[in-house]
This record gives C-alpha cells, structure tokens and sequence, in this order.
C-alpha cells in the first residue's frame, strides 16, 4: 500500500541502512553465486522420491510421490516410476510436503531489503517502547543520517498518534522519518520538519492532510501527498546501495519458498522504477523471478519509451520482466485515508479521498489497453473499489473478462462489487495478513454493516472470483506461510479471536495454496508455465517439513522450509 511517486526517495532508505566498507566484496561474492546457482544444466534429470506432493490441479494428478525435472523444467509427475528412467541424482524427500514454487502478488521489494537493517516498529507495543527504539537508532546514526523505515502502528499503543515532542529531546538534529505499516502516513521530527519546510503556515495539500495540534503547530504526523516535501529532501543511494538491498530481499524470500514476487514501485523518475532490477539481472544478481508494476501516472513517458527498441522496457531474461502499470485511487483504512462513501465512524469529519480524477484513470486505463499492458490498480475503500471497476468496464466494454484486470487489496468491497468483480474475471489481489492485523481495529473504523464484507475471501470464492494472494511486504511480514495461517484460521495477532474475525471468511489451505500459486501465475499470464506441478512446466517448487492440509491450522505459520528449489536448482536450503 505505498504511496505512488514515492520510491525514488523511498529507496533512500537502503543509503542509510545497507551501506558498508565491504559492500563491494560483497557484491563480486553474490554475483559469483547467483551466476553459478540460476543457470541450470538442461540435460540433467533430478528424480524426488516419497513425497507428498501437492500439484495444484484437479483430478488424479492431484497428489503425487514422485517428480522428476530435466533441467529446469518437469518432465514427469505421478506415483508410478517412469519404466525407462535414467536419473543424474535421486532425492529422497523422507515424507517432505512439496507444492508449487510460491508466489507474492504484491511487495515493495527495495523498501523491503532495506528495512530488513531499519529500525523495528512493528512489534512496539506501548509509547515508551516505540520512543526507546527511535531514540536508540538515532545515537547509532553518522551526522547526516536519518531514522527511517520503521512500520509503526499506533493501535498496537491504544490509537494514540505520535507527536514530536515524544522524540525531539532523544533525536536532537538527526532527522526521523517513520512510515506507518501501511505506507500512507508518516512520522517525522522537528529537526525533519525544518528540512522540509513545513510549518504553522503550511497549507493542507490535495490528496494528504499534515495533522497540527490544538495551538496550529504541526504534530509531525503527515498523510499521503505531505509526505512529499519530506521525500524531497531525502538524499538518493548509490546503485551498489540499491543491488544490496533487493540481493537482501531475494535471500529473504527465498528462505520462505517465495520463488516469483511482483513488485509494485512508485518511482518519480518513469525509468527509476524498473532500472535497479534490471542492473541486478544483469549484473548475475537475480536469483528470484521478479515482475515489476511502475506506476501509472508515468503512462504516456513509459509507452512513448517503449516503443524504441533499446527501451528498458522491452528488457526481459527468464527471471526478470516489466509487468506493466500499478495505480492508486485511495489509501489506507489504518490512516483513514480509503475513500469511502460513508465517513469514518471514528472520525465522522472523513470518508477518506480520491488519488486520481476518474476520467483521468480511465484515459490511462484505456491507452494502456490499447497497447496491451497489463494494469493493477490499487483500492481500499467501498467507492474507491467501484470506481476502479466503473473505469474498467467503461475501457474495456464486453472483452474485460479477457484483460486479467487486477484490483490491489480489494479490501472493503460491497457485495455487488464483489459479484461485479467475479463476473468480469477481474483478479481480487488480495494480502491475508492485513486481514488478521486490521481485524483487532476495523470495525471501530467503518462498523458492524460494512465489515461483513471486508476481506471477503471465501465470498469471492464462492461467488466464481479469482481471489490471488501475496503480502504487501513491507507493510506485512513476506513470510507465505503466515498468509496462508491467517486466511485458513482470521485469528487475530492480538489473540483476540480464536475461533477467527469474521469467519464466516475462512477458507481452506487449498483455497489458500491455489491463491499462491496457480491464481498468481493466472493473475500474470503465465498459468501455462507455471503455478501448479506439470510436466513441461517450470521447475519451481518448495518442499516443507509437513502437510500443511492436515497439520493443525494454528501452527501452520511455524511450518519450517526445507527447500526452495527454481528452475530446478537449489537455491535455499534449511540448515540441518
């Protein structure tokens, strides 16, 4: 859920927290690596045995012991070995659950790798301890450097916004820049409001409200477009800065048997956005099928650049591609800024706000359709979700069931939204952690009527949608397995609901697995190639310590990874 235009200073992040006097060492190490592990020898036959395979088809292929892989994709999957089998290697999978390679529909992959050394606010459970932290982080900075990162929630203290003053005497001149887990509000100091010039006098900006006290004064809690003048002064990385970043995240992903994310970036440069992927692809870097959304305000610059053919958007490999446009039309529920038709119960003075003109959405919309690129539009918010469907049909008339449409989040639809969204075959990208943290506060936000749709997961199901799943990594944990536990189980992190939030919603861990692997692919136009276990498909796939279908559904998030194997190498290994 970050905000569009926001990653070109965003990425700064990784200046700060993934510098270092080795760093070069480092990536001559990473590219001798990754050149040695993502290029597979095409003739040699790999055959796993006693599994308990999970394909993610229907039928009698469902379940499966024995796979084998010919160089990087499968040649066989079933319970008989083949007769005239010659196999390079045998590997005994010793009862080990194996299901497709996993995919994440939706993560902010630099941020994320940054964050991974940032600041740690998410688990801040009072005001003391959220201060303590900034405060300990600003004493370990250079001068020059700033706090940053964080994923703060305020419901995690009682509601309470941040002010200034709670860290101005720890923080002194170093700047402090927290963002809010959702991506849509923001924490600064003085020393931070000075830089960027915000004051008493500051005049509310369209899209954003800077949040002032009693006496006028700015409390340093700013929402979406007044965060800009904060990421206007925000230094830019170096190029090795951003390749350890996302070299930080693909390790990370790869040890939770992610072996696809798409990523959703907001540059303000229409080349920034996709360049620093590209660099690491070409670099021997890549280790991760990566698929890059850049936003789509950058329309008329990224197709005007992609009809030369040195564009860096016609550059592809076999684990990296550009994916098309991601928009914005709303923000958070957190941060009260999802549009919806309805205020706020809890702040009846809002019903949130549009981030971009309806007609304008549909003139992007439509120039993208008319060259065939793939577009993902995030909405939160009830009217947010209709207006981003009204524009899609308005574009694409009686072919949109044939567009693979993607609405981001899809959190709090209607429930003709949700039978708008299933008769269109529009993709419900959807992230099922947010479900199980949002659920300890939301219905304080938009009420007992409007909750009963929010993360509708087995609504959509039911009512024929395609529901796809993935993270919104680093708003929420990367982690699959969590996102799996939350949409089986909608226990609550706050412990609050065992029997689960709304669960009339559960759905069950096949429902959740097809939403992270099949429907992605689906979601991505690449069904054909990969997301299930088929002969002649990719071979990408992971392999757990247990079957998730019969383990208890509480422990599912525990689930260790054992392997993460993509284009049928190895590429992480649990230690012994």
């Amino acid at each position: 859920m970050i905000k569009a235009n926001w990653t070109s200073k965003l990425r700064t992040f990784s200046s700060y927290l993934l510098g270092g006097n080795v760093l070069s060492l480092f990536l001559a190490a990473s590219i001798g690596i990754a050149q040695a592990a993502h290029h597979a020898d095409d003739s040699k036959v790999v055959e796993y045995i006693n599994g308990i395979i999970w394909t993610g088809t229907s039928g009698q292929n469902y379940q499966a012991s024995i796979m084998v892989t010919e160089g990087n994709k499968i040649s066989y999957v079933g319970n008989q070995r083949p007769a005239k089998l010659v196999a390079d290697t045998v590997v005994d999978l010793k009862g080990g659950f194996v299901i497709p390679g996993l995919i994440d529909n939706h993560v902010h992959f630099i941020e994320g790798g940054a964050g991974l050394a940032a600041v740690q606010l998410r688990d801040a459970k009072t005001k003391k301890e959220f201060i303590s932290r900034i405060a300990v982080q600003a004493k370990s900075l250079s001068a020059g450097q700033w706090v940053l990162y964080g994923n703060w929630d305020h419901e995690s203290w009682g509601g309470e916004l941040p002010e200034k003053e709670w860290i101005d005497e720890q923080t002194g001149d170093t700047p402090v820049f927290v963002m809010r887990i959702d991506g849509h509000m923001g924490f600064v100091n003085s020393a931070a409001l000075k830089l960027a010039g915000i004051t008493r006098d500051s005049k509310q900006p369209a899209g954003g409200e800077i949040v002032f006290n009693e006496d006028g004064e700015p409390t340093g809690v700013l929402k979406d477009t007044a965060l800009d003048p904060i990421l206007a002064v925000l230094p830019s990385p170096t190029d090795e800065e951003l390749l350890k970043a996302v070299d930080a995240a693909q390790r990370h992903a790869l040890s939770l048997g992610l072996t696809q994310v798409h990523v959703m970036t907001a540059s303000a440069n229409e080349s920034d956005a996709y360049r620093p992927f590209v660099l690491a692809d070409q670099k021997g870097l890549l280790r991760l099928r990566t698929i890059v959304y850049t936003p789509i305000q950058q329309w008329q610059d990224v197709l005007a650049d992609k009809s030369n053919k040195g564009s860096i958007y016609n550059y592809s490999s076999d684990l990296l591609r550009w994916g098309g446009f991601k928009g914005l039309t709303d923000g958070a529920l957190g941060s009260t800024t999802a549009w919806f038709y309805d205020p706020y119960l809890d702040a009846p003075d809002k019903t949130g706000f549009p981030l971009i003109d309806q007609k304008d959405l549909e003139i992007m919309l439509s120039d993208s359709d008319a060259t065939s690129v793939d577009v993902a539009i995030h909405a939160i918010g009830d009217r947010a979700i209709d207006a981003v469907i009204e524009a899609m049909q308005n574009v694409a008339g009686d072919n949109i069931a044939n567009k693979r449409y993607r609405i981001e989040h899809f959190q709090h639809p209607s429930k003709a939204a949700i039978e708008a969204l299933a008769a269109h075959k529009i993709v419900a990208s959807m992230q099922p952690y947010h479900a199980i943290d949002d659920g300890r506060w939301a219905e304080k936000r938009i009420g007992a009527e409007r909750i009963l749709t929010t993360y509708a997961f087995k609504t959509i199901l039911d009512d024929g949608g395609i529901l796809s799943f993935g993270s919104d990594w680093p708003v929420a944990p990367l982690a699959p397995l969590k996102g799996i536990y939350a949409a089986v189980t909608r226990q609550t992190i706050d412990g609050a609901n065992p029997d689960g939030w709304m669960p009339q919603e559960k759905i069950s861990v096949d429902q959740a697995l097809r939403a992270y692997t099949a429907s992605n692919a689906y979601a991505v136009n690449e069904d054909s190639i990969g997301g299930t276990l088929e002969s002649g498909k990719r071979a990408d796939f992971v392999v757990l310590d247990q079957d998730l279908r019969t383990m208890p559904a509480e422990d599912i998030a525990d689930a260790t990874v054992r392997m993460t194997v993509l284009n049928g190498v190895v590429e992480y290994q649990a230690s012994k």
